[in-house]
């Protein structure tokens, strides 16, 4: 096993040299880091956690609050490809990650206890309910946090750029010559609220009517719903020439609605999803939709989480805003 001493041999510094380097002690130069690290990735060193939690009185653990209302868990497929960026990014950085939750053991306590019990340095919060007394409690804390999606007074976040990208969609459907659009919005959420602002100011921007009964709720990921509230769409005397849906998955339950009622995507209707996952590259036709850079996202959130970990007083706290990009595909056709 590759050792630190092996390291200063080769690089011709002392083992305190090294170790300094490799723990980010700011008494060694850049050009002398730089060798080290280097050096380190080339001998195959792998630092041993529990020796340099004592040596350096940290654990470089990153925690991660995650729950989702649908349950979906790690399968969910936005926030998984998120959370795997943040975990790259985290590790390529020397941290480790855990998720971050209300027990220890059999004995219930608080998330602030758990990071505190577990010498967590920094937590990334994501698709929580940030109403919740315990989620407050950790916002304010001393603990870094930076959320996703959603902004915590005095803390850092990464937000998607939910307004503008669905007002970029809006604009392309109506380019589309579509004049009746309707959207089942997902449930109350900082997400949700951004996107009805980007669909109501875009409406209103292009001359149209906000129709209130072209605007419908579901749960995000559910077809279930999204088909219950397509249904009552296509029931309607006048009813729209395109829906946009909450997400890519809830697409399915659109699809299902639209082919019982004997109509056919996009000759009688138009459909738009959301998050640009590997589904709406399946679904025919082809779906139209907006997809998220989920890699930039989980990376950004990393990044800015160990920045102010090591940085606390002068942590960045201005949000970062990740811009999406518009999939044109089949599933919107010319009126």
């Amino acid at each position: 096993m590759v050792s630190i001493r092996d390291i200063s041999i080769k690089c011709g510094v002392s083992v305190s040299t090294v170790s300094k380097a490799l723990n980010g002690y700011k008494d060694v130069s850049e050009e002398t880091r730089c060798l080290v690290l280097k050096t380190a990735k080339e001998l195959g060193y792998v630092p041993n956690a529990h020796a340099r939690a004592l040596k350096t009185n940290r654990t470089f653990t990153l925690g991660i609050l995650f729950v989702d209302d649908q349950n979906n868990g790690l399968t969910h497929l936005y926030f998984s490809h998120v959370l795997n960026s943040f975990k790259s990014e985290a590790e390529e950085n020397g941290y480790n990650i855990t998720f971050i939750h209300k027990r220890w053991g059999k004995q219930i306590i608080t998330l602030l206890q758990n990071c505190k019990f577990r010498g967590i340095e920094g937590v990334c919060i994501a698709c929580v309910e940030p109403n919740d007394p315990e989620v407050q409690e950790l916002a304010k804390s001393d603990v870094p946090v930076v959320s996703i999606d959603y902004i915590f007074p005095g803390c850092g976040c990464v937000l998607s750029d939910n307004r503008n990208d669905m007002a970029e969609l809006v604009r392309y459907v109506y380019s589309m010559g579509h004049r009746k659009i309707a959207f089942i919005h997902g449930t109350d959420s900082y997400v949700t609220q951004q996107r009805i602002e980007g669909y109501v100011s875009t409406l209103r921007e292009l001359g149209l009517e906000v129709r209130q009964e072209y605007m419908l709720e579901s749960l995000y990921t559910n077809p279930y719903t999204t088909k219950k509230a397509t249904e009552k769409l296509l029931q309607l005397e006048d009813r729209p020439t395109c829906i946009l849906l909450p997400d890519d998955v809830s697409a399915f339950g659109a699809i299902e609605a639209i082919q019982e009622a004997g109509l056919k995507i996009p000759d009688d209707i138009s459909i738009a999803g959301y998050d640009g996952v590997i589904y709406s590259r399946l679904i025919s036709p082809r779906l139209t939709t907006v997809r998220q850079d989920t890699d930039k996202i989980g990376r950004e959130a990393a990044k800015l989480l160990i920045y102010n970990i090591e940085h606390p007083q002068n942590p960045k706290l201005e949000p970062i805003i990740v811009k999406g990009e518009l999939l044109t595909n089949q599933s919107v056709g010319l009126v």
